[in-house]
């Protein structure tokens, strides 16, 4: 993976699943049963690296990332955050602008220090082929769940924040730029490799927005870690944002770019990985599925964007209700196919 993201086309691209540790593995399961709750998983180091190795041991994937969630930012900062079972993330919602005011990044290393002592054990349990990818959230992303207390359909309460009180959620913002930053400077530091930054929700927002609220904090991240870690490679994740994909590929100065479902492959190949490596872009139901539409759909991947620098993921996180053996199917598929005898063809 780290060849990948040097630039360098492979005969084989290294491959790896977002979110391939959890709910689709029986193993998961059954330790999640006995952890607890959600962020008791997360904080206990022991439970963590279990979860992270348990699909490198089943599937071998090339890259680990680090069992976490990207909310471990907002509960670090002083906010309320709790996972109902069935319903998912729950936070105490803020309210402008006395609610930034009680976030700090006082005491965040010490909250967040279980996380960095996973990412230790795991930089010395995993294989060496196998590259420990650490994450964070980006601050959009980070921000919409601080404000809305948990999930969204339409994302108002962030978009009122921005549009009618735009010097606030700056502050936001802002905020999470350090504490994102520091976050990630620190998984570094413990011993992870690559890093990525999911921004899920960028695609909500029309264009001069997109660029304020995530391409620049995008762009400041990855400047920051450049200056701080040379030598690390960012991945950038900005789900939805369309042709703006190509703003992220020319500006932010990251070795990587995930692409989302929707974004045609032969535009992908000459307008992004021209210029950086990309990763992507299976669409999680088609692994559900299975069958011939699986196989060809890997295949028109594969013969797309494997001829050039390129990482085989999903175009978003695993679903629970995938089953193990389509996944199998697709690792043998990805690991017979070879890009010299492509090109030699």
């Amino acid at each position: 993976m780290l060849q990948a993201l040097s630039g360098k086309t492979l005969p084989r691209p290294p491959v790896w699943l977002m979110r391939q540790a959890g709910r689709y593995l029986p193993e998961y399961r059954a330790l999640r049963a006995e952890a607890g709750g959600f962020l008791d998983l997360c904080f206990t180091p022991d439970l963590a690296v279990e979860v992270t190795l348990q699909p490198i041991r089943r599937y071998g994937f090339d890259a680990s990332i680090l069992f976490s969630d990207i909310l471990v930012v907002p509960h670090a900062l002083g906010q309320k955050v709790w996972f109902e079972e069935g319903v998912g993330p729950r936070l105490e919602a803020i309210e402008k602008p006395a609610g930034l005011d009680r976030l700090s990044r006082d005491g965040m290393h010490e909250a967040l220090a279980p996380v960095y002592e996973t990412v230790r054990r795991l930089s010395k349990e995993l294989p060496p082929e196998v590259t420990l990818i650490g994450f964070a959230g980006a601050p959009w992303t980070v921000a919409s769940y601080m404000l809305e207390g948990g999930s969204s359909k339409d994302f108002a309460a962030g978009k009122r924040w921005a549009y009618g009180a735009p010097d606030d959620f700056q502050r936001l913002i802002d905020l999470l730029v350090e504490a994102t930053g520091d976050y990630l400077i620190a998984q570094i530091d413990a011993g992870v490799e690559v890093v990525q930054i999911f921004d899920s929700w960028a695609g909500i927002w029309p264009e001069e927005a997109l660029r304020r609220w995530c391409l620049e904090p995008a762009k400041a991240l990855t400047a920051r870690i450049q200056k701080e870690r040379p030598g690390i490679p960012v991945i950038l994740f900005p789900r939805g944002a369309g042709l703006l994909y190509r703003d992220f590929a020319i500006e932010c100065g990251a070795a990587g770019l995930g692409l989302d479902t929707t974004l045609p492959l032969g535009w992908a190949r000459d307008e992004l990985q021209s210029r950086l490596t990309v990763q992507g872009n299976l669409d999680p139901l088609q692994l559900v599925a299975g069958g011939d539409q699986l196989t060809q759909a890997v295949e028109r991947i594969l013969n797309h964007l494997g001829q050039g620098p390129f990482i085989f993921n999903l175009g978003h996180g695993i679903v629970p209700e995938t089953p193990l053996d389509h996944v199998s199917r697709m690792m043998e598929q990805i690991h017979a196919w070879n890009a010299s005898e492509r090109r030699a063809g």
